[in-house]
């Protein structure tokens, strides 16, 4: 007869003999596998840092549990999970930290097994309780939980998973919660995780810089692989390698090509395709680089052999000074009312552009977001600040709307201006 396994056993000398029963395998812990992983960590005051402002959130909000989540979609990037455990999801929707005002706070993984105990050693320096789904029952796992540390009738902030789409844990789970907290008050917040991280620490601000490096390194392999012949998702491959090279992950990488003679593409190609690249054609990206779940962007334009007159002026007259005019604004105590009206340049100069001129990095793309015709900001966010990350990333097209120029930049906001995190030069580049 085989041995029941409850939720909690699974205590390596109890299973190592049984791993291929379904029950004990999932559920095992204590285990002497990858012992011998290394990963960068953060300190341990920068954790205490950063639950300390959370609970001080729960605190002002009045609530006694927060259910903090984070995926791998663009817009959350591992969101709030990532920055309490320092684990980025790929296997789920969304993994979960469960964060009592007062106690261990405990993350839920997506999965169990080798998997579950390769993330106890990625996260050991922020969190020990890490727990697997039991195949996608989080909200059963933290019904557990809350119910260990006497929550039942807490009040309990469900944090989104992706703030940019305001979307929140899945239907399915809340209503398992509440089925099994009959006299606990679930609540949906809004934007917490945003304003904890809108003001990186120093450590943090490390990240950003090295992942500077990351999407400088990914532009270079883009400019050395570019040539006739070459199909774009091998610029793809390049600039993915560099990144994955240099310890960092891939967030994004937008690639097009067109032909400057005749082009028809303002901005890079969010699916780089099967298109060869001629003698002639200008390549527009955006590349976007994470490191340790910090981010940092870059685009500048790339011609396959030398452009016409009429690219080089757009690109020395119109793309060029309109981006050195918003760099110019990034400062303490600008507001960013300010990069909005550099962002004027371009209809003044007789062109247009794409609607989005700058916006903040958190995590990943946040606000503040400033367009060419509004600029939509937090009160928290709307006078720049040091340790704010901003990218400017203004896209000017021609009047016709059939060529524009991508060009974006990282900036640190520092005490007394601001700071670029690549040394990517401001160049119409010509890859011969």
């Amino acid at each position: 007869m085989n041995a029941i396994i409850t939720p909690h056993a699974g205590n390596w000398e109890e299973v190592r003999h049984r791993l291929d029963q379904n029950a004990a395998f999932n559920r095992m812990r204590g285990t002497p596998y990858y012992r011998d992983a290394i990963y960068e960590q953060f300190s341990a005051a920068e954790y205490k840092r950063r639950y300390d402002a959370l609970r001080a959130k729960m605190r002002e909000m009045g609530l006694q549990a927060a259910i903090v989540p984070g995926g791998p979609s663009h817009w959350s990037w591992g969101g709030g999970m990532l920055w309490l455990t320092g684990h980025w999801e790929w296997h789920a929707l969304a993994c979960y930290v469960l964060v009592p005002l007062e106690g261990e706070a405990t993350l839920v993984y997506s999965m169990g097994g080798t998997h579950c105990e390769a993330t106890r050693r990625e996260v050991a320096a922020a969190i020990t309780d890490v727990r697997g789904s039991r195949g996608g029952k989080y909200a059963e796992v933290m019904i557990e939980r809350l119910k260990e540390l006497g929550l039942e009738r807490a009040r309990v902030g469900l944090l989104e998973v992706d703030p940019r789409h305001q979307d929140h844990m899945p239907w399915n789970q809340v209503e398992t919660l509440k089925k099994g907290l009959p006299h606990a008050e679930i609540v949906m917040t809004h934007g917490i995780m945003h304003e904890l991280l809108s003001v990186h620490s120093t450590e943090e601000l490390d990240c950003v810089r090295q992942a500077g490096k990351l999407v400088q390194a990914a532009m270079e392999a883009l400019v050395e692989r570019a040539r006739p012949g070459i199909p774009e998702y091998k610029l793809r491959a390049a600039a993915g390698a560099a990144i994955l090279e240099g310890g960092g992950d891939i967030d994004f990488l937008i690639i097009g090509s067109t032909p400057m003679a005749d082009p028809a593409m303002v901005f890079g190609n969010p699916r780089p395709s099967q298109r060869v690249l001629q003698h002639g054609d200008i390549i527009n990206m955006e590349l976007a680089a994470s490191y340790r779940g910090y981010t940092a962007q870059i685009g500048s334009p790339v011609c396959i052999g030398q452009p016409p007159v009429e690219v080089s002026r757009f690109w020395n007259e119109i793309a060029k000074p309109g981006f050195e005019l918003m760099a110019a604004t990034l400062k303490p105590g600008a507001n960013i009312e300010d990069i909005r009206k550099a962002g004027e340049f371009f209809r003044e100069n007789g062109v247009q552009s794409r609607p989005i001129h700058a916006h903040g990095i958190d995590l990943v793309s946040d606000g503040p977001h400033i367009f060419k015709e509004h600029a939509h900001a937090e009160p928290f966010e709307q006078v720049l600040r040091p340790g704010m990350v901003i990218m400017p990333e203004p896209n000017p097209i021609t009047p016709d709307g059939l060529l524009g120029m991508f060009v974006g930049h990282t900036y640190i906001i520092t005490q007394d201006g601001a700071e670029c995190v690549d040394d990517f030069p401001l160049d119409l580049i010509v890859a011969e």
